[in-house]
């Protein structure tokens, strides 16, 4: 009994696990202290542009200069200035022009993405590889055909000639449909055909099926197709600087530019505390919809 008593307990010892060794700095850092090293790089990067230029926000000579020490001196004197400039005048219009494109393009192209997945007609592929090809073409390439195209369509309808915020619309309408259109159909395809035939047999039409079916089941996708409408359009400066020529009229990009393209009467403190400002409500809407990022940018990966 005691032979076999040894012999368990020596079976047991055999079993026990070895005490983890600890490792050594170095043998730490090549395996993964290497990545928060770089994580802390790219961090301080993309921060500090930020705090400088919250920094000369806050700083009443209105210059960069006055800058170079990070908050030397806090004053508010730049955003109670904002008052007497037109600066909330173009705050509204970016956000007008912004939220019709957003609308307007998510509507466009969530009726054009429906069609593709569900759909069976004639010039399909083709129609889907002339999305695939326009996409690749920025759209501020043809901000001189577009120019030309809206002074002679001006004579004919003035709402959609140069100086219109309605032109403005429609043109970024027009070169965010292709991209998006293509995004979204990815996502369309995830959804099961069966839902579409089971409305059918309900008696439901296609319009039916669309507007109270399939447009609730991609709203992550619409989402994210929003977001970034309202972010590509609210801070795009090309084509609104040469599409709008009237102060009342300008972007908040344009506007925020005229205080600066002149280096001798360059008011950085003005164009910094616009700036601050303006950031504002794309951080909001960003945090708001965060939750439907993730899922409207990866499902419509996973079949296509």
């Amino acid at each position: 009994m005691t032979a076999t008593t040894l012999s368990e307990g020596r079976a047991a010892d055999r079993r026990a696990p070895a005490p983890a060794r600890r490792r050594s700095a170095g043998r730490w850092f090549a395996d993964t202290g290497w990545r928060h090293v770089v994580g802390v790089v790219f961090i301080v990067y993309a921060v500090f542009p930020i705090v400088y230029v919250l920094s000369a926000s806050l700083s009443a000579g209105g210059t960069l200069t006055g800058s170079n020490q990070l908050f030397d001196t806090i004053s508010g004197t730049n955003y109670a200035a904002l008052a007497d400039t037109a600066f909330w005048s173009w705050f509204a219009n970016s956000v007008q022009v912004a939220v019709v494109t957003a609308i307007g393009t998510v509507l466009m192209g969530a009726a054009a993405a429906y069609a593709f997945s569900r759909f069976r007609f004639q010039g399909r592929r083709a129609g889907l590889t002339t999305l695939l090809i326009v996409q690749m073409f920025p759209q501020m390439l043809a901000f001189v055909a577009i120019f030309l195209l809206l002074i002679s369509l001006g004579e004919v309808v003035p709402a959609l000639g140069l100086n219109s915020k309605v032109a403005l619309v429609c043109v970024y309408l027009g070169g965010a449909l292709g991209v998006n259109t293509f995004l979204m159909y990815g996502f369309f395809n995830t959804i099961p055909r069966e839902l579409d035939e089971a409305a059918k047999i309900d008696g439901a039409t296609h319009a039916q099926t669309y507007w109270t079916i399939i447009l609730r089941l991609v709203t992550p996708i619409l989402a994210v197709v929003a977001l970034l409408s309202i972010i590509a359009t609210f801070g795009e400066f090309v084509i609104a600087r040469v599409l709008l020529q009237s102060e009342s009229n300008w972007t908040l990009a344009v506007g925020l530019y005229s205080w600066v393209s002149s280096l001798l009467e360059a008011n950085w403190g003005l164009f910094a505390a616009g700036a601050v400002i303006s950031t504002i409500p794309i951080l909001a809407l960003f945090m708001f919809l965060q939750k439907y990022i993730v899922g409207g940018l990866t499902a419509g990966s996973v079949k296509g």
